[in-house]
């Protein structure tokens, strides 16, 4: 085998387990969001439409409505910054980030009582934002699991430029987290009438189980899934 074709393969084979990677944890969210919404009526992931519904409820005077959806825009930013602290602390970044989430799922599982719902919300919305840390690239392409209107316009972009002859076909792979989220949104809104605030139970186990899957996917191939950063040095010795 010559050195080109097994440098192929390896991407391939990068490429393949990244994509398969991102679209089981799009299938997460889209359960999580789909179970979230029917749970407590909010976006636990959509944070444009949580924006787009706080402005609504300001302009109707309905402040604590508001109140309740900014929190969860803040909460889903300062879960996107923990899992990015998790993810780059630990040497399995994947499992630890999607044990992390599981563990939050369980917990709000937990308050299931009605009067506990802001509590519940929030802990699955911490969960949603953390789970963008376990893969944030695939072969430098950008890509997004909690949510897909990016995604989508990648895809349309990309459509409209082999309409005008280009035959790069890498944008048809943004259509990976869509499939993922719609069947697993599916799925969430099937659990959810089912077994009702149980159902977060059954989402954290799907979440363990893909936490323990990653542990099969080598250490330095997951590396390449996330975005490399070079720590500031302190103060006192760049002013030396």
């Amino acid at each position: 085998m010559t050195r080109q074709r097994r440098r192929r393969l390896i991407k391939t084979r990068r490429t393949v387990t990244g994509f398969l990677l991102v679209a089981s944890i799009a299938f997460l969210a889209g359960m999580t969001d789909a179970v979230g919404l029917m749970l407590t009526g909010n976006f636990v992931s959509f944070m444009t439409g949580n924006t787009t519904r706080a402005a609504i409820a300001l302009g109707m005077g309905e402040f604590g409505h508001a109140a309740v959806l900014f929190s969860a825009i803040l909460t889903f930013i300062i879960g996107n910054a923990l899992g990015i602290v998790v993810a780059h602390a630990a040497d399995r970044r994947a499992f630890v980030v999607l044990a992390c989430v599981s563990v939050l799922l369980a917990a709000a599982a937990g308050f299931a009582e009605p009067s506990l719902v802001l509590v519940q919300f929030y802990l699955v919305v911490l969960a949603m934002g953390m789970v963008n840390a376990t893969v944030e690239h695939i072969e430098g392409l950008p890509i997004g699991l909690t949510y897909v209107t990016g995604a989508l316009s990648r895809f349309g972009r990309g459509l409209g430029r082999f309409l005008l002859g280009d035959r790069d076909f890498l944008w048809t792979v943004q259509i990976v987290p869509w499939s993922g989220m719609i069947s697993g949104a599916i799925i969430g809104a099937l659990l959810a009438r089912a077994f009702g605030a149980h159902a977060l139970w059954l989402v954290s186990m799907v979440a363990l189980v893909l936490a323990l899957s990653t542990l099969f996917i080598p250490r330095p191939l997951q590396r390449r899934f996330n975005q490399r950063f070079a720590a500031s040095p302190p103060l006192a010795r760049r002013a030396k």
